[in-house]
């Protein structure tokens, strides 16, 4: 059975979707090299600027790139409106979880996720019990992936708190 998938920028009829007509016009006037040299260009900047994470566990600690594509996916306002509801709701919902766990444990009494699997996870901090934060707001920074199914039905794949890198380096200093 050949697998589907969803084209972005194209119809199943091979016509550019409306929204991506300008992209695709800039993409079939410029060379394959330009458009590697921008991408080198991007690599080098993201380096420099240190928009990187890091992987827990990596003995080596290396600082990687952020994944990105030099080509944007366009969304047209409407979805983009109806993800962005969405992804607000659940960076609120990550806050709401972390404020839980650092207060009233309601979660973990519940019994909806195990105790031991926050309380004895390494990014647990017990110096965090009881503390307000302004806002309640514990993660300032999430990455959240987006995966676009064959039917064009879009959904969260994979949802991770980050530390800005300041902050890791602050932490890898404080050991």
């Amino acid at each position: 059975m050949e697998r589907q998938h969803y084209d972005e920028m194209r119809a199943a009829n091979g016509e550019v979707r409306a929204h991506f007509r300008a992209l695709a016009d800039w993409l079939a006037e410029t060379p394959a090299d330009r458009v590697a040299e921008k991408r080198r260009e991007a690599d080098l900047l993201f380096h420099r600027v240190g928009i990187t994470f890091a992987v827990y566990g990596d003995e080596a600690g290396a600082e990687r790139l952020i994944p990105f594509d030099t080509i944007p996916r366009v969304i047209p306002r409407a979805e983009w409106n109806k993800l962005a509801a969405g992804l607000v709701q659940r960076v609120s919902a990550l806050n709401r979880f972390l404020h839980d766990i650092y207060h009233g444990q309601e979660i973990l009494k519940a019994g909806v996720i195990p105790a031991e699997q926050v309380l004895t996870n390494e990014a647990y901090q017990v110096a965090m019990l009881g503390l307000d934060l302004p806002n309640q707001v514990y993660s300032h920074i999430a990455g959240i992936d987006l995966v676009r199914h064959e039917d064009a039905n879009t959904t969260c794949w994979r949802t991770t708190c980050e530390r800005p890198p300041a902050c890791r380096t602050c932490s890898r200093t404080a050991k």
